[in-house]
């Protein structure tokens, strides 16, 4: 599909639509709120990392603050990440402070991605906050192959995560980094399990995004490849069904759950992109696969912030590329040095 470039300065910048240079309207925003992470995935993050001083990151206020200026522009979804959010202090007063516009209908959604080690925690106080989807990071059910793409995690906290999850009423959706390997032995497991209770399943393309000590070149699987796998043992019913991300989505007969595909490398999505993204500093990156950011926390702090930052929001928006990049082969990767936990994905 040709995008066609087109971008007008609105008349009112404050309530106007956040629209790009191709039409695209931004209705989606993915709101990191920490860098750091109690896990090093080894597709995510190095082992030894260094995390931002607590100085530089925006303070939960400033976070809702940025959260109602995309609502006025007409951002319906916000996903909080991380890193991991859930290890953010006092989280959930952000979660609070956004559940007054899910009651209003400022918003449609509000979610968060995690990968589980504190959901069981959490659980009830999010779905008293008004959250009723949550994704949870699981990419194996071998607690020692866990213990290996983690680093140091365990699998159990992660597994009570999800259980305490559904008990409350939440909606759970798995994701899993598709990898060559162990994995391509391990999802039908992932499938019965996720759809034994209820769950959907995504598998995600590995992404170039920062050094984290594994060779790529390596451990990359093409999700094409691993569909027509799994199209060997499974019946794949294609379906229209859309979460308002990237996913693309089959229903497996033999289960009737639902299996989705991010395939940011094998087949580009970025025609429909409708995401923008700001890390917990405060930075907006208009594509994931783009090293560019604008920074909104200057002014933020400033004098008259809310057309001050969507000004900002606008410079950004108009320089969001038709799409990303991304590249792996077998002898070398083309991508970007930030690692994902700095977006959350």
């Amino acid at each position: 599909m040709q995008l066609e470039r087109r971008f007008e300065v609105p008349a009112d910048p404050v309530h106007a639509p956040l629209i790009d240079s191709f039409g695209r309207q931004v209705t989606y925003l993915r709101l990191s709120v920490t860098d750091r992470c109690d896990l090093r995935c080894t597709y995510c993050m190095s082992e030894h990392m260094t995390f931002l001083p607590r100085q530089d990151v925006l303070t939960l206020e400033e976070l809702y603050r940025l959260a109602t200026i995309f609502m006025r522009g007409g951002v319906r979804k916000i996903r909080l990440t991380g890193g991991e959010p859930l290890v953010r202090k006092n989280v959930m007063q952000l979660f609070n402070l956004l559940a007054p516009h899910l009651e209003n209908g400022d918003l449609d959604e509000v979610t968060l991605t995690t990968n589980g080690t504190l959901l069981a925690r959490y659980a009830e106080a999010l779905f008293a906050a008004g959250v009723r989807r949550v994704n949870v990071s699981l990419d194996t059910l071998d607690a020692g192959r866990y213990a290996q793409i983690t680093r140091w995690g365990r699998l159990q906290p992660v597994l009570n995560g999800i259980d305490a999850a559904l008990a409350v009423g939440l909606k759970v959706k798995l994701n899993a980094v598709a990898m060559s390997g162990p994995f391509e032995r391990e999802v039908d497991e992932l499938i019965r399990f996720a759809h034994g209770r209820g769950m959907d399943l995504t598998l995600i393309e590995e992404m170039p995004l920062g050094e984290t000590g594994l060779d790529r070149s390596s451990s990359f699987l093409p999700l094409d490849t691993l569909r027509r796998s799994l199209a060997e043992r499974w019946t794949l019913m294609p379906i229209d069904d859309r979460t308002g991300g990237p996913a693309r989505y089959v229903r497996l007969a033999e289960t009737g759950g639902r299996l989705g595909f991010i395939t940011p490398l094998s087949c580009d999505f970025c025609s429909s992109c409708n995401r923008i993204r700001v890390s917990c500093t405060g930075d907006l990156y208009a594509c994931m696969g783009k090293e560019g950011a604008i920074g909104l926390r200057q002014a933020l702090r400033g004098e008259d912030p809310e057309e001050a930052v969507c000004n900002r929001i606008r410079d950004a928006l108009a320089l969001k590329p038709k799409g990303h990049a991304f590249e792996i082969t077998r002898h070398s990767h083309s991508g970007i040095a930030r690692h994902m936990s700095v977006l959350g994905g």
